[in-house]
C-alpha cells in the first residue's frame, strides 16, 4: 500500500473503529459505525490547503447529518427486503436470521405470490399455469395493476403533454389559474378527490368499472406529466418552431420532428411518474373499484386487514425494486435532457 495515500483522517477513523470494537465487542456494531460515519468521509471532497480545522470539521459534520437523514428515510423501505425472506410467518427478525442461519431464510413467501388462491397448487404443466393465471389472487391483482397503470399512463402522458404545450405558449390567457386547476389533484387531499370521483362516477355509471378506475388514475397522473413537460419546455427555443413553419412544415410535422425529440425526456419522466402513481394508488381504488378491479395496493391493504402474511413483504420488495429501476431511468433521462438543452456537458 502506498503510505502517501494514508491520511490522518483515515488513521483517526481506524482508531475510532478500534475503540468502538473494544467497547462493544460486536463486529456488527463496528460495521454500522463504519457505514454511518465512514460514508461521509468517502464522499467528502478535498478542501483547499488554506481551509481551517473548523471548516473541515463542519463539512464532515454536515455530510454525517445528511447520511443520518438518508438512513432514517430509507431504512423503513429497505428493512422489508430481508424480512421477506423469513422462513417463519413473522414480521420480525428471528434469532436464526440475526445469526445468518441459512435455514432461517426461505423463498416461500415469493412462491405464495403465485399459489395463493389457486384451486390446485399441486398441479403440473399447463394446468398449473392456467390455474395460477386465472385464480391466484396476487397474480390477478398484478394483472389489474399493470393493465390499469399502462392505459392510465398513456392517457395521462398524451393529455398532460398537450396541456403543457398549450400552457407554454406566451399568448395563453389565465395560464397560472389553469395550471393551478390542472395540478390540483396533487394538492387536494386524496380522500377528498376520491370521494368526489366516487359520487360523480356513480351518477354517470362509471363506478365499479375498469373505465372509472383508469380515468381516476389518469386524473391523478396528469399533474406529474404537466410539471415535467413544462420544466422541459422552459428551456425550449421557440424560434425552432418558426423556422420549421417557414420551411413549410405543418403543425403535426413540427411537433413530431422538432418539438417531440427535445421534450421526449420530460414526457418519459412524466409517464414514469404517472405509472408509479397508478401502481401505488389505493385510496381511489377503495372508493371506485370493485372486487374485479382489485389492484396490488388494494390487495395489500386487504391482506393487512384480513390475513397478515409475509407475502405482503415479498410483494413490497418487488415493488421497491421496480421503483428503483424506474427512478434510475428518470434520473438518466433528466441528465440527457440537460445535455440536449446544453445545461450539462456530462
Amino acid at each position: 500500500m502506498d503510505r502517501s495515500k494514508i491520511k490522518p483522517k483515515h488513521l483517526i477513523f481506524a482508531t475510532a473503529c478500534l475503540i468502538v470494537f473494544l467497547l462493544t465487542g460486536s463486529a456488527s456494531v463496528v460495521i454500522g459505525f463504519v457505514f454511518l460515519f465512514g460514508t461521509p468521509m468517502f464522499f467528502m471532497n478535498e478542501l483547499p490547503p488554506y481551509a481551517t480545522i473548523g471548516e473541515r470539521v463542519w463539512q464532515y459534520v454536515y455530510l454525517t447529518i445528511c447520511t443520518l437523514i438518508f438512513v432514517f428515510l430509507i431504512s423503513p423501505i429497505l428493512i422489508i427486503i430481508p424480512l421477506s425472506f423469513n422462513a417463519e410467518p413473522y414480521f420480525s427478525f428471528t434469532e436464526g436470521m440475526i445469526n445468518f442461519d441459512p435455514a432461517a431464510y426461505s423463498l416461500r413467501w415469493y412462491e405464495d405470490i403465485l399459489t395463493n388462491g389457486m384451486q390446485n397448487p399441486l398441479a403440473t404443466g399447463a394446468a398449473w399455469w392456467s390455474d395460477m393465471w386465472e385464480n391466484a389472487q396476487w397474480i390477478l391483482a398484478t394483472r389489474n395493476s399493470f393493465f390499469i397503470a399502462f392505459v392510465a399512463t398513456v392517457l395521462a402522458t398524451s393529455l398532460g403533454t398537450l396541456a403543457a404545450l398549450g400552457l407554454s405558449r406566451p399568448e395563453m390567457p389565465y395560464r397560472s389559474a389553469i395550471t393551478s386547476l390542472l395540478i390540483s389533484p396533487m394538492i387536494v387531499p386524496l380522500v377528498i378527490t376520491a370521494t368526489g370521483m366516487f359520487f360523480f362516477y356513480s351518477d354517470i355509471g362509471l363506478a365499479k368499472t375498469y373505465t372509472g378506475v383508469i380515468l381516476a388514475h389518469t386524473t391523478l397522473g396528469i399533474p406529474f406529466v404537466i410539471i415535467t413537460v413544462t420544466a422541459t419546455l422552459s428551456g425550449f427555443d421557440r424560434s425552432l418552431i418558426r423556422a420549421s413553419q417557414n420551411m413549410g412544415a405543418n403543425g403535426w410535422t413540427t411537433f413530431y420532428k422538432v418539438i417531440m425529440p427535445l421534450i421526449l425526456p420530460g414526457m418519459i419522466s412524466g409517464a414514469l411518474f404517472a405509472f408509479i402513481t397508478s401502481m401505488d394508488e389505493v385510496v381511489a381504488v377503495i372508493f371506485i373499484a370493485d372486487v374485479e378491479q382489485r389492484t396490488i395496493p388494494r390487495q395489500m391493504f386487504s391482506g393487512i386487514r384480513e390475513q397478515i402474511s409475509p407475502t405482503i413483504l415479498a410483494v413490497a420488495s418487488i415493488l421497491v425494486a421496480i421503483s428503483i429501476v424506474l427512478l434510475t431511468t428518470i434520473e438518466l433521462l433528466r441528465r440527457r435532457s440537460e445535455k440536449l438543452r446544453g445545461l450539462s456537458q456530462a
